[in-house]
């Protein structure tokens, strides 16, 4: 065992890492970036239970101890989360692996700065994998809890035939015959965000008035699977809905991870309705490459300091005036603030960054940019 000073050197090293303001946006975009299965899940919810996490380990390894039960409920309401949202359990403890791989790598590169003995670092790595393994254990545990009280769900025509129909090949031409829709091809996939509220409710509704339309919950989604677009005005204004399509039976998968992509930059411009991969291709690019926007950020944090209590009326400035189509006049508008204050903004903007938001590539990355500086990235 390390001497007391070691100890306690260690555990302020790792409560130090723990409240890095990056380390936690670094550890997410990891997860999301390597393990697919939740990169479709929205980055709060991810940042929520790996922050409850990070800091139920903290606590325990300053005590020296494992999970209290306190602490375990907390990892069987996060088993229970990714059970409902159909997350592969195999996905959820894969992220966590990538999340604390983020962590200890900054630790040891803190440890051997202040030369502290790597035989202590070692040690609470030790304690940390015995903690680690009674959390992995109860998140198993409980996950199936929950899966096994969902079979009836599972049993369910429509889920079934919707998994099928994602499995491709043979199996899922058959399926589409099965459900009534053509086997032969020009299928169109659509992606809403699951939820207990109204709206979702509204939407199965309606959409279930269009046939043939196979519809069912998978993966933390509401996907469709239609012969055609849905009707024009099938879709409220208080949903956004993303689509992809013509293709094939056999080539659904594509077409699902491309109607999320298509949900995913809606919800980030603030679109509702639906919306066609076509139409926000490039935002969709955006959206599905957060190692690139971590790397934009970190570019760019000395002028987020530079900018200081600036910072969100720049970002939003220059997001509106490029939203505006460059027009002053109609972003301050939008904002209730004089036009030449919107252009002092974009000016003050390209003064600590050196991005031209005024050129096509410039425009595009002063855009994404301010985009994280204001999701908090």
């Amino acid at each position: 065992m390390p001497s007391s000073a070691d100890w306690t050197a260690v555990i302020n090293l790792i409560e130090e890492v723990m409240t890095e303001e990056d380390l936690l946006s670094s550890a997410v975009t990891s997860a999301r970036t390597n393990v697919r299965e939740i990169a479709a899940l929205p980055a709060a919810d991810i940042a929520g239970h790996t922050r409850g996490l990070l800091a139920a380990a903290t606590r325990a390894l300053a005590d020296r101890r494992g999970p209290t039960d306190a602490e375990l409920a907390f990892v069987a309401e996060l088993a229970a989360t990714r059970a409902r949202q159909d997350v592969p359990i195999e996905a959820v403890l894969m992220a966590i692996h990538v999340a604390s791989r983020v962590i200890w790598s900054r630790a040891r590169e803190i440890a051997a700065i202040r030369e502290i003995p790597p035989a202590a670092l070692l040690d609470v790595r030790e304690l940390y994998d015995d903690w680690a393994e009674a959390v992995r254990a109860r998140l198993i545990s409980e996950y199936h809890a929950v899966k096994l009280s969902q079979g009836t769900r599972a049993g369910d025509r429509e889920a079934v035939l919707l998994r099928r129909l994602l499995a491709g090949g043979s199996t899922a031409v058959l399926a589409a015959a099965e459900a009534g829709l053509p086997a032969g091809g020009g299928l169109w996939l659509l992606t809403a965000r699951a939820g207990e509220d109204a709206a979702v409710g509204r939407l199965q509704r309606a959409l279930r008035t269009q046939r043939p339309m196979l519809l069912s919950f998978d993966g933390g989604f509401l996907v469709g699977v239609a012969a055609r677009p849905p009707a024009p005005g099938l879709i409220g204004a208080d949903t956004a809905v993303g689509i992809a399509g013509p293709g094939e039976p056999g080539g659904l998968a594509a077409l699902r991870r491309l109607a999320i992509a298509a949900l995913a930059a809606a919800e980030l411009t603030g679109r509702r309705g639906l919306t066609h991969i076509a139409e926000v291709a490039v935002l969709a690019a955006v959206a599905d490459r957060p190692d690139l926007s971590g790397a934009l950020l970190e570019r760019h944090a000395a002028a987020r300091t530079a900018l200081g209590a600036q910072l969100r009326p720049v970002a939003t400035a220059v997001r509106a005036w490029l939203e505006a189509d460059r027009d002053a006049a109609l972003a301050g508008q939008r904002l209730f603030v004089h036009p030449n204050t919107v252009r002092n903004r974009v000016q003050r903007f390209t003064e600590v960054t050196g991005i031209d938001p005024a050129g096509t590539v410039g425009g595009l990355n002063a855009w994404w940019l301010c985009g994280g500086w204001l999701g908090g990235g």
